[in-house]
């Protein structure tokens, strides 16, 4: 599913003056909007609803009632989430209800994550990596994790990918990226003081940058040229960042899955290449 508002988001760079004044009035009063007639809304932005109508087409839509459908649509998905609420690990749990609140908060992480993304987007971040000269990833905490098995991934399939678990390095990294190569930060909050050195430093050096980062309007996603999202439904009892690295895990493999897709027979014959095998011992 294609979110609206993150379609919108996405076209905010390249949006007039009056397209931006209406994004910004959809962003914040995106419940409202929900129920307004394309003259209502003209008469809020102080705009026209031929304006409006160019704004929905430029985003995919035939025209403001297909718009406006899907976001409801949207709506009506967030509030499925809400819905979907699991209550907090407390002292008190027993085992068996430790297992079943850590294992399904991570299944619906998954399921809403899933739900976030937008496939032409997505396409767009893996044309960017197959075109980049050098993928470096960046990430600290639970997210150097993260970035350390896509790092793998890439390097299993001939795609030369680079990450460092200090973050001076990775600073250093970024400092000396080029514009030929692409920065993927995964930062859960989209706040991260590093990170947000790093990025800073990657597109004054001229790199694209892929912000992986939970769905707000953090420093880290204005930054970035391209944004995914992953489900923003951690514990406040948050010490493991738990149902994120799920999230973003997820999230790698499905671009890897779909980088490998687009060359599909060369890369069944580097896969098998670089697959390591495990000899089998007799007992002696």
């Amino acid at each position: 599913m294609e979110l609206v508002t993150i379609r919108l988001r996405e076209y905010l760079d390249e949006a007039t003056t009056t397209e931006e004044a209406i994004i910004n009035f959809i962003l914040k009063h995106t419940e409202s909007v929900s129920k307004m007639s394309i003259y209502k809304l003209a008469e809020e932005t102080y705009t026209s609803p031929s304006s409006i109508i160019r704004l929905c087409k430029k985003n995919g839509f035939d025209g403001y009632k297909t718009f406006l459908k899907s976001l409801v649509y949207e709506l009506a998905v967030r509030d499925n989430y809400k819905s979907k609420e699991i209550s907090n690990i407390t002292r008190n749990d027993k085992m068996s209800e430790i297992i079943y609140k850590v294992s399904h908060k991570n299944i619906l992480s998954i399921e809403e994550t899933s739900d976030l993304q937008d496939a032409d987007l997505l396409e767009r971040c893996v044309d960017s990596i197959l075109e980049c000269e050098k993928l470096i990833f960046f990430g600290i905490g639970a997210s150097l994790i993260v970035a350390k098995d896509a790092q793998l991934k890439f390097i299993r399939i001939n795609k030369m990918a680079y990450v460092s678990e200090d973050w001076h390095t990775q600073l250093l990294m970024a400092k000396n990226i080029s514009e030929k190569d692409l920065a993927i930060v995964l930062s859960y909050s989209g706040q991260t003081k590093e990170m947000i050195s790093c990025v800073n430093e990657a597109k004054l050096a001229g790199a694209k940058v892929i912000s992986i980062t939970k769905y707000s309007d953090s420093p880290i996603v204005k930054l970035a040229d391209l944004n995914l999202y992953v489900a923003a439904n951690e514990y406040d009892f948050r010490s493991g960042a738990m149902s994120s690295r799920i999230a973003q895990l997820n999230l790698i493999d499905i671009m890897f899955t779909a980088f490998v897709n687009k060359q599909y027979e060369q890369s069944l014959e580097i896969l098998e290449k670089t697959q390591l095998r495990k000899e089998n011992y007799e007992d002696g």
